[in-house]
């Protein structure tokens, strides 16, 4: 897990969790961008103790991962009455409307599908703060 001194801002902490470093990169840079903090971590069970430890303003799951899956990561804040309002966007190159829904079922607010634009993930995170994090309604798959 990294978490730059340098990138805090007053714009909000996000844990970021994917397997494949090249999104985590890319997804960390469109945050940072945006004046976030972000908390990286490689795989579902990093990213639990990094939302535990963290309490960030939202977290960005890859849903295929090592150990815990983003899902499970999901539903495990979901039961946990100090991380249940953390809003989670689910990234899945996984599209089709079952997988979307199932997703979703797990507590995630917002679920997109690989490959996304930058922009679709800034607006998705920004939705979702402004929002307090409730659902806004957007899948990433239309």
């Amino acid at each position: 897990m990294q978490v730059r001194e340098d990138d805090v801002t007053d714009q909000g902490r996000i844990v970021v969790a994917d397997d494949d470093a090249d999104i985590r990169r890319l997804v960390t840079f469109v945050l940072r961008r945006r004046g976030y903090e972000v908390v990286e971590a490689t795989d579902g069970d990093e990213a639990l103790t990094a939302i535990r430890r963290e309490r960030p303003d939202l977290a960005v799951l890859d849903v295929m991962m090592p150990g815990l899956t983003g899902p499970e990561v999901t539903h495990a804040l979901a039961t946990d009455p100090g991380l249940a309002t953390t809003p989670v966007i689910l990234l899945s190159a996984k599209g089709q409307a079952s997988e979307v829904a199932a997703g979703l079922a797990s507590g995630a607010r917002a679920y997109l599908v690989k490959p996304f634009a930058p922009r679709e993930l800034a607006a998705s995170v920004e939705g979702l703060l402004a929002a307090g994090g409730e659902d806004n309604g957007g899948s990433g798959n239309g």
